[in-house]
């Protein structure tokens, strides 16, 4: 099964134009056709590392490298983030996220000792966080955050994609 699996890295307008035309396939809320084309832009300034996972000849997701994170105690640690995991739902439980990740960590591990990730706090999360957690991803102590301003005891926030806990890992590198 993993060998049918293929990571390229985000390099042309094509794959953008393949990313959206796939995007918006599935998922009827996705209308950006900007977002992929600004991932590209940052991919060529050395700002992000978009990983485009093909399950044979198929496009089956991607996910994002961001080396500055909008994340406060990322970006003033220098931790780069992993973002916007993606693998269609048809594609799912075939190992490529784990290859994205493999691949995300190995890039991070050449310029940080940790790298850190969001995670949304509700249901849909939830094999996400699991497989965050048997990654060795564990809480950055900072608490839970709302567009990635800290919630204060007493506060009412939103439950939805922007409630997220962070999470890090320790890189085994030799930095």
């Amino acid at each position: 099964m993993d060998n049918q699996i293929t990571i390229r890295h985000l390099s042309n307008h094509e794959e953008v134009s393949l990313l959206n035309f796939e995007f918006s396939k599935r998922y009827p809320w996705y209308t950006s056709n900007e977002y992929f084309y600004k991932c590209l832009e940052e991919n060529i300034e050395g700002k992000r590392v978009t990983l485009m996972a093909y399950y044979g000849d198929t496009l089956a997701g991607c996910c994002h490298l961001m080396f500055t994170s909008d994340y406060p105690y990322f970006k003033t640690g220098n931790i780069p983030e992993i973002n916007d995991l993606n693998v269609f739902p048809e594609f799912r439980r075939k190992g490529i996220a784990s290859r994205m990740f493999d691949e995300l960590e190995r890039i991070a591990s050449k310029r940080s000792r940790f790298i850190g990730l969001g995670v949304g706090l509700y249901k849909d999360y939830g094999n996400a966080q699991m497989m965050y957690n048997k990654r060795g991803y564990y809480m950055d102590g900072q608490g839970i955050v709302y567009n990635n301003i800290e919630a204060k005891p007493g506060e009412q926030v939103m439950v939805d994609d922007d409630l997220l806990m962070y999470l890090i890992k320790p890189l085994d590198n030799e930095l």
